[in-house]
């Protein structure tokens, strides 16, 4: 009983100091009014518990309403805010041929940006930890930094991903090249996540919706999945993977690669027409091996017919694509992001036409992401925070809310 009881005030405590932090990182600046009132909290735990949180280091006490002209009668209100610099997280898009990160503050803010693209043929897993370790200490350099004030980095990557930051080792080697063993070499806490599920986030965190799918398409396809509001992973962390493409793709386009995204099927389909047709094509005043995605979508804006004959089969793909995800999980949206997003527009309207001609609706939405090329980036920041919200008791210094 007196164990029980000794141990109650410490538990209280603690339980006080987190209701405040997550209040806190929610805020630019709060008064202790402001406070109680999110945390039902009394104004003397508040003030205990704030003044904790300065001597810890968290938060600072700025000047109070009165001083600020926030207020001319009564008490001034005492006011608070995180201690600038108090802390720090990483987003790190560890992807096949380009690496990003990004450092940024509590509130969300990006200090520093870098990123490195890479010859995937001459980087091995080693390599691969190399790089991203120098990017997290460059972009910590460059936004003044301390390596001490980095609280947690996500990384994510073109693999399934388990709770565990496990992925399947006997199934794919490119799996295992991806996955690259990023939590046992990198410093602190490192939480590893597949890159369309931190796509997803980053989309969530944007344009909220209960039922959404965020199809990442590059070389590759691959989807983060929101369900009645809820990301799912399954029990490998493999839910969204495109395997069921391989039911899908017709005979003549296996050797393409059934789960092969946006940006490789331009490059593929246009090389293989060029090489095996005469039509005529703006393309063909590029070297073969030089005829890539951008080109294909700069050739059929200019109206180039061959180029507009892959848009309008890469169209197909997506309709596809987006009819199975409706089918089995009734999402609402599909939106493609990705490097892809911002010239995908002729795609998505060739598949809504498709989607109204060749299946019955329901369809879902699709839309093109606004987040731009770094959205994994972006979305690994999101995870990081989020992971400090939901338990910044665990980020505090050992004793710093005793």
């Amino acid at each position: 009983m007196t164990q029980s009881t000794a141990r109650s005030p410490r538990l209280l405590r603690r339980i006080n100091t987190g209701l405040l932090l997550r209040f806190a990182l929610a805020s630019t600046d709060f008064t202790a009014a402001e406070a109680m009132a999110a945390s039902g909290l009394t104004r003397a735990t508040v003030l205990g518990v704030c003044g904790d949180l300065v001597a810890a280091g968290w938060l600072e006490e700025i000047e109070d309403s009165r001083v600020a002209g926030l207020s001319q009668r009564g008490r001034p209100a005492r006011r608070y805010r995180l201690r600038e610099g108090v802390g720090a997280v990483v987003g790190v898009d560890a992807g096949e041929n380009r690496f990003a990160a990004a450092v940024a503050n509590l509130h969300g803010e990006v200090l520093a940006f870098q990123h490195r693209r890479v010859d995937p043929s001459e980087v091995d897993r080693d390599e691969r930890v190399v790089i991203v370790r120098d990017l997290i200490r460059g972009v910590l350099a460059d936004a003044g930094v301390a390596a001490s004030s980095l609280l947690i980095t996500v990384v994510g990557i073109p693999a399934p991903v388990d709770a565990e930051g496990r992925s399947p080792e006997d199934q794919n080697i490119f799996w295992t090249m991806m996955n690259s063993g990023f939590q046992d070499h990198l410093e602190g806490f490192v939480v590893l996540e597949n890159d369309a599920n931190l796509a997803a986030l980053a989309e969530q965190a944007a344009n909220p919706g209960r039922n959404v799918a965020t199809l990442l398409s590059g070389e590759r396809f691959g989807a983060g999945l929101v369900v009645d509001g809820r990301l799912l992973r399954g029990g490998r962390g493999g839910a969204g993977e495109m395997r069921f493409l391989d039911l899908l793709v017709r005979e003549d386009d296996l050797d393409l690669g059934s789960a092969d995204g946006v940006g490789a099927l331009a490059r593929r389909w246009a090389q293989t027409e060029l090489s095996r047709s005469d039509a005529p094509s703006v393309l063909r005043r590029l070297p073969l091996d030089q005829v890539d995605a951008e080109a294909v979508f700069a050739a059929a804006r200019d109206g180039d017919a061959l180029a507009e004959d892959i848009l309008r089969r890469l169209g197909g793909r997506i309709a596809q694509i987006a009819m199975v995800l409706e089918s089995i999980l009734d999402v609402e949206k599909v939106v493609v992001a990705g490097g892809i997003a911002a010239a995908i527009g002729p795609v998505l309207g060739h598949a809504r036409s498709i989607l109204e001609a060749q299946f019955q609706p329901p369809f879902p939405e699709l839309v093109a992401s606004g987040l731009g090329r770094d959205v994994i980036v972006r979305g690994a920041v999101e995870l990081a925070l989020s992971r400090i919200r939901e338990a910044p008791l665990d980020f505090l210094p050992a004793g710093a809310e005793a």
